[in-house]
């Protein structure tokens, strides 16, 4: 036998995106989605947020991907009905945390933590939507500079009984949270598509979420996100990759999509069926044919 063991690359996690824009308020649609997603071997389920939804006929001329019709089942509190389904990593990828208040977002994903036994990721984003930030009654304009200020609170609530936090935006006098969850902290991932939003990831994520595929773009955004991590003092290598492919038809070229992932180095993917005409019974029939031609098993 050979006294060197040559290193393990850790297994590639393959989980799905929750597809609510297309299942409606349907309840029992839900149940029978994250069943099915991990009986086929999927390992986590992803969600997006928006709380509220602009009307186009009043912020015409609108064009972008969502609008007040559009559904979005609201992520803490899915996920704790999906905790006693299943147990499937849950993960938001991403709710918008400028418009929320911290330490609530805290509270909640501390709770979700524990029900899940520390399955549980943060993804977190600055997200697009004025009309949603003046609804929620949060300033739009520093919503970046905010989120650097929360990320920092939410770490320290997370890991601390009882602390005090003077900052520009953020105060908590003599206060925390309690209990605490599984994990502290709790992996906070961060979203975004812009040089700035890199940056941010590199000093401050545990991963992160690409916006595009493998390629040139993935390559100029992950060099920002490296140089920006040991400018940081930290190690680029530590940091979390999740790509996502999206199903259009054709189950094979979801299958190379993955492997393209695999090739970039991406420690996660997530599988996403909205946009390709699904019924809300289809997209897991679907996900169980991916499954089965990726050769996932649990």
């Amino acid at each position: 036998m050979s006294d060197t063991t040559e290193k393990q690359e850790p297994a590639l996690r393959i989980g799905a995106v929750f597809p609510q824009t297309e299942l409606g308020g349907d309840t029992g649609a839900i149940r029978t989605w994250a069943t099915e997603v991990e009986r086929a071997g999927y390992q986590h389920a992803l969600i997006y947020d928006h709380v509220v939804g602009a009307d186009p006929a009043v912020h015409g001329p609108w064009d972008r991907p969502y609008d007040v019709k559009t559904t979005f089942r609201e992520p803490f509190v899915l996920f704790g009905y999906l905790a006693a389904l299943t147990r499937l990593e849950l993960v938001t990828g991403v709710i918008i945390l400028p418009q929320r208040q911290t330490a609530l977002v805290a509270k909640q994903a501390a709770e979700v933590d524990l029900l899940t036994g520390g399955r549980f990721r943060l993804g977190v984003g600055i997200g697009w939507n004025h009309v949603e930030y003046e609804a929620l009654g949060k300033n739009f304009r520093d919503r970046g500079r905010r989120s650097e200020e929360q990320i920092e609170l939410l770490r320290r609530l997370w890991t601390e009984p009882s602390l005090t936090f003077d900052g520009k935006h953020e105060q908590v006098t003599g206060a925390g949270i309690s209990p605490l969850p599984v994990q502290r902290p709790i992996p906070l991932w961060i979203g975004g598509q812009s040089p700035r939003a890199y940056e941010r990831i590199g000093r401050l994520a545990d991963g992160w979420f690409p916006q595009f595929g493998p390629g040139p773009e993935l390559d100029e955004a992950r060099g920002i996100v490296e140089a920006a991590a040991r400018d940081a003092g930290r190690d680029p290598a530590a940091l979390g990759l999740e790509g996502r492919v999206t199903y259009t038809g054709d189950t094979g070229s979801v299958v190379s999509a993955i492997e393209a992932w695999r090739a970039a180095g991406a420690t996660h993917i997530s599988v996403n069926t909205m946009g390709a005409g699904l019924s809300a019974d289809a997209h897991a029939g679907v996900l169980g044919e991916i499954a089965s031609a990726a050769g996932l098993s649990r």
